[in-house]
């Protein structure tokens, strides 16, 4: 059988496959593009280190069919091992050399008895193998060895101290036994004396328990009368407290809002500021004038723009904002700190242009637990309680209130809306308070 008719019975090693990979694919780099095969020419576009590593399968491949490319190799092989080269090309395989490279060199210049070659080195790699597996086995059997040595020696050291120790504590053991015995001996003494004092107590005990019954008795019942007297006194004082505070609040705040309606129509009016006839100080109620509550509720429709400005107009007017519900309307994509941080801060702006009262509500169910909250200058700001929705803490605030005030509730919530309408508040859509703070 000729040189050219010769092949592997297995395949290459693979060491010997990679070490001719790498070789080719460095040649892939050197070479014109118009000598690079077809298939290798998207493969020698490549980075040198990227080459063997993404197109090791189809530079093999070429290499074992294309005699024209695996020359081109062999001859880049040939200038770096020239020795090697024609030793094997006289059939002599040099004692020194690495089985690795005489096997690459032998499968690319393809020598008389190549596959020989790459079979004897295939052998000589497979002893090195075999022996630096034995050296391997060989140093962790030793390593081992010692690891035994060393736990038998730290075993026995421990046994040592053990041993010690067992000594002391039968030694100690016995003198708490004799220390036990002694303790056991007076304990008894001292209770036999504990007896005698018990039974003399329980004699003395019982003399003065019905010496002084009846007097506990009666001290507990004057205490009792005493705490009820004291509570009472005390409920008292917080309801007169309460009440007049709140009476007090209702009726300032009323006596604001007719004083500034009350202005706010003598300069509509141009009237004078004296009264120049006694008829002018009789009040009376002009059918075809409007009340102060009763313009934007029938001027204006619910969704008209111009509501709340025309309700932020009136006299001492009260703005309550369901918090969330406006929040969530304009910006529900933010985190609920967000949105209170963003809402707040609208707020403060439209309470420094307009100068009305304005409350925030929010629904405390939704918070995890306590939170700071900056509120602008202005900007009252309330959280629901535990067990208490922002839709009741709203109800509460317009009932507060005392009748004639105008009151403004912000919310799209239909049921706070028809709500808070039956109690004489206007409800405006929170969409119309968000067009208002984006034109501010």
């Amino acid at each position: 059988m000729s040189s050219a008719d010769e092949g592997l019975s297995r395949p290459l090693p693979e060491q010997v496959r990679l070490h001719v990979v790498d070789l080719a694919a460095q040649v892939l780099g050197s070479i014109p593009v118009t000598s690079v095969p077809a298939p290798l020419r998207g493969i020698a576009r490549f980075e040198p280190r990227k080459r063997a590593k993404l197109g090791g399968t189809p530079i093999a491949a070429q290499l074992e069919t294309d005699k024209e490319f695996r020359e081109v190799v062999a001859e880049a092989l040939s200038d770096g091992w020239p020795e090697l080269v024609a030793s094997l090309a006289e059939g002599t395989v040099p004692p020194a050399a690495d089985p690795v490279l005489v096997a690459a060199a032998a499968y690319l210049t393809r020598p008389p008895g190549w596959p020989d070659m790459v079979e004897a080195a295939r052998t000589d790699l497979a002893r090195v193998a075999a022996a630096a597996e034995d050296s391997a086995h060989e140093q962790t059997i030793a390593r081992l060895r010692e690891q035994l040595a060393a736990q038998k020696t730290a075993a026995k050291e421990e046994i040592d101290r053990i041993r010690e120790q067992l000594k002391a504590s039968r030694a100690e053991n016995a003198d708490l036994r004799r220390k036990l015995h002694d303790a056991r001996e007076r304990g008894k003494t001292a209770e036999s004396r504990a007896a005698e004092h018990a039974a003399h107590a329980e004699e003395a005990r019982v003399a003065l328990s019905s010496a002084g019954s009846a007097a506990e008795t009666e001290l507990r019942r004057t205490r009792e009368r005493l705490a009820e007297a004291e509570r009472q006194l005390e409920t008292g004082r917080r309801a007169a407290r309460e009440g007049r505070s709140a009476e007090d609040t209702r009726v300032r705040v009323l006596l604001d809002a007719l004083q500034d309606a009350a202005a706010g129509l003598r300069r509509e009016l141009a009237l004078p500021s004296t009264i120049s006839r006694p008829a002018d100080t009789v009040s009376a109620v002009a059918p075809d004038r409007p009340g102060v509550r009763a313009v934007p509720a029938r001027a204006l429709a619910d969704d008209d723009p111009a509501l709340l400005d025309q309700l932020m107009a009136l006299p001492q007017v009260h703005l309550i904002i369901d918090g969330y519900n406006v929040t969530k309307t304009g910006y529900g994509t933010l985190t609920l700190a967000d949105q209170r941080t963003r809402l707040l801060t609208g707020l403060g702006g439209l309470v420094a242009q307009t100068r009305v009262e304005v409350t925030c509500v929010f629904d405390g169910a939704e918070l995890n637990g306590p939170v700071p909250v900056a509120a602008p200058r202005g900007v009252r700001v309330m959280f629901s309680a535990p067990g208490q929705i922002a839709d009741d803490l709203i109800r509460q605030l317009v009932r507060a209130e005392p009748s004639g005030r105008a009151i403004a509730v912000v919310s799209s919530d239909r049921e706070v809306a028809d709500s808070v309408r039956r109690m004489g508040a206007r409800p405006v859509q929170s969409s119309l308070l968000l067009r208002r703070l984006g034109r501010a």
